[in-house]
């Protein structure tokens, strides 16, 4: 075969002695892997998203989830709009998985299994605010790995962050700058929506 010499010639990758190299294919398997042990079987839950888009996958093992409304995140990013959201979300969790249930709109931001218990102080006093801690005793609905953009009508949730590797999760700190950051803004009476406003994607 000749080549052609308007194509650039790729280099070669270089890499140390023993350590591996992962393409993206593999990455994401291995994270859908880690996300459907999850769930008691790996075969159910990988029929529910491909059924439904959606694995209903059991917390407090693996990872746990806090809740975040809607109101408190678009007041973080200043806008209702998902592709604006979503940039500042990955930018204050330091790409850090989210989910985001579009219908709330609420946002789910996966950590790690042991925040609900470390967290229960702070927990109790966020819950008047709409956040929720989620461990061990419940279940959340994790779109599929490819879902990572606003849904067209009729689906549910999407990564508003995507996970970029398994047991890859926010950082408990970076969580709780945000709500905090979120209930200044509101106490400030500097956001414009003081119930959580639907999702509005600009074109």
């Amino acid at each position: 075969m000749s080549s052609d010499p308007a194509q650039p010639v790729p280099r070669p990758v270089e890499v140390q002695r023993g350590v591996p190299v992962h393409c993206a294919a593999d990455r994401r398997l291995a994270t859908e892997q880690w996300l459907l042990s999850a769930h008691p079987s790996r075969a159910q839950a990988r029929a529910e998203w491909q059924a439904l888009g959606v694995a209903t996958l059991r917390l407090g093992a693996l990872f746990s989830a806090v809740r975040i409304p809607g109101r408190l995140v678009q007041t973080v990013a200043a806008s209702t709009d998902p592709l604006i959201i979503d940039r500042a979300l990955a930018d204050v969790l330091d790409g850090g998985p989210v989910i985001c249930d579009v219908y709330g709109p609420r946002y789910y931001a996966l950590v790690p299994a042991s925040v609900p218990r470390t967290w229960q102080q702070a927990a109790e006093d966020w819950q008047s605010q709409g956040v929720e801690c989620l461990g061990r005793g419940t279940y959340l609905g994790v779109p599929r790995l490819d879902a990572v953009s606003f849904p067209p009508v009729g689906a549910r949730s999407y990564w508003s962050v995507p996970m970029a590797s398994m047991a890859s999760l926010c950082e408990p700190l970076a969580v709780a700058r945000l709500i905090a950051a979120g209930l200044h803004g509101l106490d400030e009476d500097r956001a414009p929506w003081p119930t959580d406003a639907p999702l509005t994607p600009r074109h």
